[in-house]
C-alpha cells in the first residue's frame, strides 16, 4: 500500500509531531507498520499514555484509504519528507513538517525564493513598496511567498502574479478553506503559477492558534524574509524570529518612526536586520543575479555521464574534491571543472575547504543511465 495514507493518519493525531513521528520511523522501520502497532507497543517506542489514546482514537474513527481518496479526488497533493520534492530549504529547519498538503505545484525554481510579509492594515506607503518589490523579485526569477493574508501579503501575492512570476501561500487552515474568503478569487490564480501550501489537514478550518506556526514555514521555505510594515505585535515579526533562528536573512523596510506600522520594521533594523533601501537590495545580499544562469543552465545544457559519476558519490556529507577523484578514478582537473558545472546548474555546492554536497539529485533519465 502507499504509505502516504500512515503519513496523513499520524498527521491527525494530537501529540505526534515532526520529533515523535521520527522517533516512531526509527523504532517500527515504517508508519504502516507503527500505524497498526499495539498499544503497549507504542508506549514501548515513547508514546506517552495521553498520545496512544489519541492514536487509538484516530485509528477507530477514520479510514486511511478512503480519506486518502477524497484528498486525492479534490486535488490536493500529499508530499512528505520521503517525496524527491520535499523543499530541500524547508527539510533543513528544525523539525520540518513531516506531511505538506498542497494545491498547485512545487517546481525546483522555488529554491530562490523570498518571503514578503507584513501588517494587514498597510498604508499607501507600505502598498507601494510591497508591490514594487513583489513585482521586482518575480521579474527576476524569484518566487514570491506569503501567508494570504491581507494587507502586505495580499498585494505581494498579486504583484507577483501580474508580473508573470510564481508565487506560494502558506496557510494556517486547510488548502481547501481559503481565508480570507475575498481571497478565494486570488488563490484559485496562485495555483496555476504556484501552490496553496499548509501542514493542516484538509477540512481544518483556520483558526488564531494556526497563524504562528505556519509563519516558520514561510521562513522555511526562503532564502530570505522582507517585512514591509509591521507594528509591535504583528505576526511578520514571529515570520522574522523564524528566519533568524533558521539562518535565514530578515530585510525590514524603514518607516514613519512615529507611524504604528512601522515601529515593528524600525525595532528589526535596530535588532540587526537589513534595512530595505531599494527592491535589489535582496538580489544584491544574496547574490540571486545567479538564478538566470541556473536556470539557463538546467535547461540547455544536459547532465552527462561523467557528471552522473560525480553526483552519486555525493549526498548531505561533505565530499573533498581528491576522494571524489580516487572513488570516480578521474583526473582531479576533470572532477574541477565537472563540479564547477554542476555548481551553475544547481546540482551541488561548495561548502569550503574544496568539500563538496548534493543539492539535489540528477532527474530520474539520467540516473538510469539513459542519456539521449
Amino acid at each position: 500500500m502507499d504509505p502516504k495514507p500512515y503519513w496523513i493518519g499520524f498527521n491527525l493525531v494530537k501529540g505526534v509531531g515532526a520529533v515523535r513521528l521520527k522517533a516512531l520511523l526509527e523504532y517500527f522501520g515504517s508508519l504502516e507498520i507503527a500505524w497498526q502497532a499495539s498499544p503497549e507497543t507504542l508506549r514501548a517506542a515513547g508514546l506517552p499514555q495521553k498520545v496512544v489514546q489519541n492514536l487509538v482514537r484516530v485509528r477507530q474513527d477514520v479510514r486511511l484509504d478512503q480519506l486518502y481518496a477524497r484528498i486525492q479526488n479534490q486535488g490536493i497533493q500529499v508530499m512528505t519528507w520521503e517525496d524527491e520534492l520535499y523543499p530541500r530549504r524547508l527539510k533543513e529547519i528544525d523539525q520540518p513538517p513531516p506531511v505538506l498538503y498542497l494545491k498547485g505545484d512545487l517546481k525546483l525554481e522555488d529554491e530562490w525564493a523570498v518571503a514578503i510579509v507584513g501588517t494587514r492594515r498597510v498604508t499607501v506607503y507600505g502598498r507601494q513598496i510591497a508591490d514594487e518589490v513583489a513585482t521586482f523579485l518575480a521579474r527576476n526569477g524569484i518566487t514570491v511567498v506569503s501567508g494570504l493574508a491581507r494587507g502586505v501579503d495580499t498585494i505581494a501575492h498579486q504583484a507577483a502574479l501580474q508580473a508573470g512570476g510564481r508565487t506560494l501561500a502558506v496557510l494556517g487552515c486547510g488548502v481547501d478553506q481559503v481565508y480570507p474568503p475575498e481571497n478565494r478569487r486570488l488563490a484559485e490564480q496562485m495555483i496555476k503559477q504556484g501552490a496553496l501550501i499548509s501542514d493542516f489537514a484538509p477540512g481544518t478550518p483556520p483558526d488564531s492558534v494556526n497563524f504562528p506556526p505556519r509563519n516558520r514555514i514561510i521562513s522555511g521555505l526562503t532564502l530570505a524574509t522582507v517585512v514591509i510594515e509591521a507594528g509591535e505585535t504583528s505576526g511578520a515579526l514571529i515570520t522574522a524570529t523564524f528566519a533568524v533562528e533558521q539562518g535565514r536573512d530578515v530585510f525590514a523596510v524603514p518607516g514613519n518612526i512615529h507611524g504604528p506600522q512601522s515601529k515593528g520594521t524600525n525595532k528589526l533594523i535596530q535588532q540587526g536586520a537589513r534595512p530595505l533601501l531599494k527592491p535589489d537590495d535582496v538580489l544584491e545580499a544574496l547574490e540571486l543575479q545567479q538564478v538566470q544562469e541556473h536556470r539557463y543552465a538546467q535547461a540547455v545544457l544536459p547532465v552527462d555521464e561523467v557528471e552522473v559519476s560525480i553526483l552519486k558519490q555525493l549526498g548531505s556529507e561533505p565530499v573533498h574534491l581528491n576522494e571524489l577523484g580516487e572513488r570516480t578514478g578521474l583526473p582531479i582537473e576533470k572532477v574541477s571543472s565537472t563540479l564547477t558545472m554542476l555548481e551553475l546548474k544547481g546540482y551541488v555546492r561548495q561548502v569550503g575547504g574544496m568539500n563538496y554536497v548534493s543539492v539535489r539529485e540528477a532527474p530520474p533519465e539520467y540516473r538510469t543511465g539513459d542519456y539521449a
